[in-house]
């Protein structure tokens, strides 16, 4: 029998819980970073540096532990993965520390990341487990967890689970009342079902439209939806390939599908990221359309349909001014939080709002879903350009005007330098000297990347020689002394 913890020993003093405990799980000698092990979005690194199978096995362990301990009557685990290399190797450990810590698992295979939070929200799960960097490098790999609500599990909770693994002791499990493994990939249409459902058959038929869906999770599942809804679909990088996860291709690479919207004459086309929870857009004219635009066009039309309390959009700090002053000029609300869809999510929670993302093309609509969705929000933009009887590129044209944004990443691979890049007196100087030169005609973000090694540094102005200037000085402060 799994040891008993109750829900407040969990959430409370966990040291006092492990003292008592006895035997143990192989940890395989893993040398954890002194910095948290959750970042803005799950667990994510190097495979073999950080992620490896005995640290996936304790991952999964401790995630069975604390969501047992805050459910009245645990359910399964729903667990997904995209196509790197590394995710089967994930996901076997992670199951089997999910077993052993008495949970039975429900594996889809590979799937969305959407997939896995909206199964879990919409079964008796217990919570819900993902295998995916999402944007990153094939290298990289990543471990995302959901609570049972299908929302990305709780800061609290995160801590539960790492304390666990970080402690030095495990509790004792007979193998015997282990949890089971199950093969569940049928489930996956269960989702496509619910993207469609919000439309009437055929409803994108007539349509031309390119995907781009990055050899990752939605490779197969993006197509078919498409089509189902009578577009007609030109599909880019639709094979499941670990070795060109990301590479060259999807949201962070869109030349590809540029040239492939143009050469096909199509409406639009629409590129993903490697587990498809977001998505960037191109025009007919072969434009990229963002985040920001997206939420502008999408909110607009809530708004005239008087679907969106308080005309509120949630955004970020890297919400582009224009945007945000467009937005307000026609009557709406507008909230920044910091990077990263888990808190734009828990600011539309907290608020009511019912709209919200970023730049990057994390949308989330809670009209539709509980989590950021790149099918889902690449259906719904085809559709908003279908019904309103013009293209994608004269809708842009009609919305606004953004400021000169430049954004450069600088690799700091020493993890204590990127997190306590504040400490840098000398870029300290330097940022206080740009926005003073600035006024309100500009803006400077600096900010260590909470899903990769690098120091970003972004600068708006209304004048594009300005934001680059300063972008340079900036970044070569960085490289001179965090590099």
């Amino acid at each position: 029998m799994v040891s008993s913890i109750t829900r407040n020993q969990i959430s409370g003093d966990l040291s006092t819980v492990l003292a008592n405990m006895e035997g143990s799980l192989p940890t395989g000698g893993i040398k954890l970073p002194k910095t948290p092990l959750f970042g803005t979005d799950g667990i994510r690194g190097r495979v073999g540096d950080l992620l490896c199978a005995p640290l996936a096995l304790q991952i999964g362990f401790w995630t069975g532990m604390v969501l047992r301990a805050h459910a009245s009557n645990p359910g399964p685990v729903i667990l997904g993965q995209d196509s790197r290399n590394s995710s089967d190797m994930l996901a076997m450990a992670l199951s089997a520390g999910l077993t052993a810590a008495g949970l039975e698992v429900w594996y889809l295979g590979l799937c969305p990341t959407p997939c896995v939070a909206y199964l879990t929200s919409n079964s008796h799960a217990v919570g819900g487990v993902m295998i995916s960097a999402s944007h990153n490098p094939p290298e990289d790999n990543g471990i995302k967890i959901f609570g049972a609500n299908g929302g990305k599990l709780s800061p609290t909770l995160q801590t539960d689970i790492e304390a666990g693994i970080r402690s030095t002791a495990t509790p004792a499990v007979n193998v015997t009342n282990c949890g089971k493994h199950y093969f569940r990939p049928e489930l996956i249409s269960d989702y496509a079902d619910a993207l469609k459902n919000p439309f009437p058959d055929n409803h994108l038929q007539g349509m031309k439209i390119v995907l781009d869906v990055a050899w990752g999770a939605a490779v197969g599942l993006a197509l078919s939806v498409f089509k189902s809804m009578g577009a007609d679909v030109i599909c880019l990088h639709n094979k499941a390939d670990g070795d060109r996860i990301n590479v060259n291709c999807g949201s962070t690479h869109l030349e590809i599908l540029q040239a492939a919207v143009q050469e096909h004459d199509a409406d639009l086309g629409f590129a993903f990221d490697g587990d498809a929870d977001r998505v960037l857009a191109v025009d007919n004219c072969g434009r990229k359309v963002n985040g920001d635009y997206i939420l502008y066009l999408w909110g607009k039309h809530l708004k005239q349909k008087q679907q969106l309390p308080d005309n509120l959009i949630v955004s970020t700090v890297m919400a582009n001014l224009g945007f945000e002053r467009a937005w307000k000029q026609i009557g709406g609300n507008f909230m920044r939080t910091a990077v990263g869809d888990q808190y734009v999510q828990a600011e539309m929670l907290k608020t009511g709002g019912m709209l919200g993302g970023e730049q990057s093309g994390h949308i989330l609509c809670r009209h539709y879903g509980i989590t950021g969705d790149g099918l889902l929000t690449a259906l719904h933009l085809a559709a908003l350009v279908k019904e309103s009887g013009t293209s994608l590129g004269d809708m842009i044209d009609n919305s606004f005007q953004t400021y000169p944004q430049l954004l450069e990443n600088v690799r700091v691979e020493d993890r204590n330098k990127r997190v306590n890049w504040k400490e840098c007196q000398p870029l300290q100087d330097a940022i206080a000297a740009a926005e003073a030169a600035m006024g309100d005609a500009g803006r400077v973000l600096v900010r260590a990347s909470g899903t990769e090694p690098v120091i970003r540094v972004m600068v708006e102005a209304e004048l594009a020689d300005v934001a680059s200037h300063w972008t340079n000085e900036l970044v070569s402060i960085v490289q001179q002394q965090l590099v």
